[in-house]
């Protein structure tokens, strides 16, 4: 959870935090604003292919302590950046921790869990990016206008915290997972596996929207606010506090199985996004907004991994790393093509396509079966992967 927080709460999601301000610091567009957002995904991208060559080989302690050298190395950079180029490049070198790590923990949790527990513990990982979230947003608002850089520093501190952390608690080398296919080469066919398609074109969708609200989510709330306003930095607090709740992700999928989760959390995705679409001033649409938005994003990377972990048993962390490749390129994707159209018609119009896109994934189903509360849950999961 330390590691999501860090990854994804400060590293990844930090940019869209301090947009107003970089915006204001260096000059920029709102379409050059999105190209920036989605040039920083491409370490994000290079950090996902070097686990899914190494973790299984390295095990989950090297890229996790990669995530955090790589969040501090790269938000100190932002935050001494005097030119865009340098703001840039520590932006790709941040983005590289979410790459490095989620998803080693699925490789984790196979090894140190028993299987009555595995799915519930994966579906709480996530979480942290709430914490994360929570945590940047009152800093944020203490940190306004020209003292914006300490606030990527107390970042960057606490990036390098979590990289010795996790050196000292995580396993290293080579995991065996379960069934026949564990700790093998695999090839581009293990991967298109035909249960593996709907999980990728939602992963897809999942990042392209995630990506752009990120992004802009702070920049339609200050505009219809006004950038003095205190409203956008609440907002993003607020979206943090409500997003804790995803703490019980696993309960919920144990309630409506992975199939019935999915359409109630895209719903309340493509409604958190349209309400920033149809009034960004309004403070009741705002807060709903957020806490929409929040329980229902972290509750969806939950789905992910537990999606993923069925569909790949005999080496979660290696199949995981291609499912969030498949987010990743819809990270790239999102913000430059979205802000290609918040530049052209407007951001409002922009957040109402987004929304629209949301739903696309309701025709993409996961499995239909529940989660369980026993050791059927991992008996199944080895017959999976025994081919039976």
């Amino acid at each position: 959870m330390a590691a999501q927080a860090v990854a994804y709460g400060f590293a990844r999601y930090g940019y869209g935090l301090f947009l107003p301000d970089l915006r204001d610091r260096f000059g920029l567009s709102t379409s050059v604003l999105g190209l920036i957002n989605s040039v920083s995904y491409v370490g994000y991208v290079v950090a996902l292919l070097l686990v899914g060559a190494l973790v299984s080989r390295l095990g989950p302690r090297p890229m996790v302590v990669a995530a955090g050298v790589s969040a501090g190395v790269g938000m100190v950079t932002v935050a001494v950046a005097q030119t865009t180029w340098v703001l840039v490049v520590g932006l790709v070198v941040a983005g590289m921790a979410s790459g490095f790590s989620w998803a080693p923990f699925s490789d984790t949790a196979d090894r140190l869990l028993p299987d009555r527990t595995r799915e519930r513990v994966m579906a709480l990982i996530p979480s942290g990016t709430a914490f994360g979230v929570t945590v940047a947003g009152p800093l944020a608002l203490v940190t306004r206008g020209a003292d914006w850089r300490y606030a990527w520093f107390g970042f960057a501190l606490v990036a390098l915290v979590m990289a010795w952390y996790a050196a000292r608690v995580l396993p290293a080398g080579r995991h065996e997972g379960k069934g026949s296919g564990g700790g093998k080469t695999v090839t581009v066919r293990w991967f298109l596996r035909p249960a593996s398609a709907t999980l990728y074109l939602t992963a897809f969708v999942y990042g392209l929207i995630g990506a752009f609200y990120w992004a802009f989510a702070l920049e339609a709330v200050s505009d219809a606010a006004g950038d003095n306003s205190p409203m956008a930095p609440l907002f993003w607090t607020i979206m943090g506090l409500a997003g804790i709740s995803s703490v019980f992700a696993g309960a919920f999928f144990v309630r409506l199985g992975l199939r019935l989760g999915q359409a109630v959390l895209f719903i309340a995705l493509a409604v958190a996004i349209a309400l920033l679409g149809l009034a960004p001033g309004a403070l009741p649409a705002v807060l709903a907004s957020a806490v929409l938005y929040g329980p229902a994003f972290m509750a969806t990377s939950s789905l992910l991994a537990l999606w993923s972990y069925r569909v790949f048993p005999e080496q979660p962390s290696t199949g995981f790393s291609a499912t969030v490749l498949a987010l990743g390129i819809g990270t790239l994707t999102g913000p430059a093509t979205l802000g290609a159209v918040a530049d052209h018609y407007s951001v409002r119009t922009a957040f109402l396509v987004t929304a629209a896109v949301a739903l696309v994934t309701l025709a993409f189903r996961p499995p239909a079966r529940r989660l369980e509360h026993s050791d059927a849950l991992g008996e199944e999961t080895r017959a999976a992967a025994c081919g039976r």
